[in-house]
């Protein structure tokens, strides 16, 4: 008997241990990052610039699991296009701080809004949003749309996400869950990489990128929180206000999204009339990476069709 419970606790103590003795996010290991740091109110945020230095202003706003490298296919082109263009790490990802606590919108907003002011980005932007990183620009633009000359969603959250009933449990439980997401939660992503990484990418180890991100302390709780937080809304009001505003849409789809659902497309359509929908044949969730070149091709042509 005794030997069994040793072992149950051996099996709850585990995932708790993985975790404390993950690295820190610290000066020590921001040491050969690329880009800047500037300490905002919630923590330090990691950025970078690309482009020419007097180009228009375009954001752009990661996903869920993978920080901003993600974009540097994306940032290429627009580059070429005459952008000056701002990428970011959000909070619990990349080289960016790991605060604590929920990540709802007020979060996300919080931390874009003390960034464009720290780099005196005062006036109107594009906005890129791609997958979580979509629902956020979504909700900036909805509360500032004075702000946002454009917005270019690629694989948007916003609109409900597949169905996956092991984590939805993990997502409504709390302590359970926050353990339950420590212990399995890596697995299932090292997976997932494992699966797409059968795909060309512009951006060069993006696929070994995404995985190191397991090794640092409060990751995997931040991928929880933002579950817990941001992608719980449905965002049907500010697409609507988007519309009533004027702000031109570009919504761009993967044929294959296995974590967009293919209903998120006729529901953002029935949202926001006004917005242009494409969608990338035979591309699954990570299209800055996977598909960048037809991203740009796409952005260019609404741009040409627009202007």
């Amino acid at each position: 008997m005794i030997w069994i419970i040793l072992i149950l606790v051996a099996v709850i103590v585990t995932p708790v241990l993985i975790e404390r003795n993950r690295s820190s996010m610290n000066d020590a290991t921001r040491g050969g990052a690329p880009g800047q740091f500037v300490e905002l109110s919630q923590g330090v945020t990691h950025f970078a610039w690309f482009g020419p230095h007097t180009g228009p202003v375009a954001v752009c706003i990661h996903g869920l699991t993978t920080p901003s490298f993600v974009w540097r296919g994306v940032t290429r082109g627009l580059a070429l296009m005459g952008y000056r263009t701002l990428v970011y790490d959000l909070y619990g990802r990349g080289y960016s701080d790991r605060p604590s606590g929920i990540q709802d919108q007020q979060f996300f907003l919080k931390q874009l809004e003390e960034l464009l002011e720290s780099e005196g980005v005062t006036g109107s932007i594009t906005l890129f949003g791609y997958s979580m990183g979509g629902a956020i620009a979504t909700c900036f633009a909805a509360v500032a749309p004075e702000r946002v000359d454009r917005l270019v969603l690629l694989a948007p959250a916003g609109m409900g996400l597949t169905s996956n009933k092991l984590f939805d449990f993990i997502a409504k439980a709390p302590l359970v869950g926050d353990w339950l997401m420590l212990a399995l939660f890596p697995s299932f992503f090292r997976k997932g990489i494992k699966a797409e990484s059968k795909q060309a990418s512009s951006v060069p180890q993006v696929y070994e990128q995404q995985a190191e991100q397991l090794d640092f302390k409060r990751y995997v709780p931040a991928v929880l929180a933002s579950r817990r937080g941001i992608l719980t809304d449905v965002l049907r009001d500010e697409h609507r206000g988007i519309q009533a505003a004027q702000i031109p849409v570009l919504a761009i789809w993967g044929q294959e999204d296995s974590v967009i659902p293919p209903s998120a497309i006729g529901t953002l359509a029935e949202w926001n009339r006004t917005a242009e929908h494409e969608v990338i044949p035979d591309a699954g969730h990570g299209l800055p990476y996977t598909h960048a070149n037809q991203v740009i091709e796409l952005i260019r042509n609404h741009l040409l069709a627009t202007t």
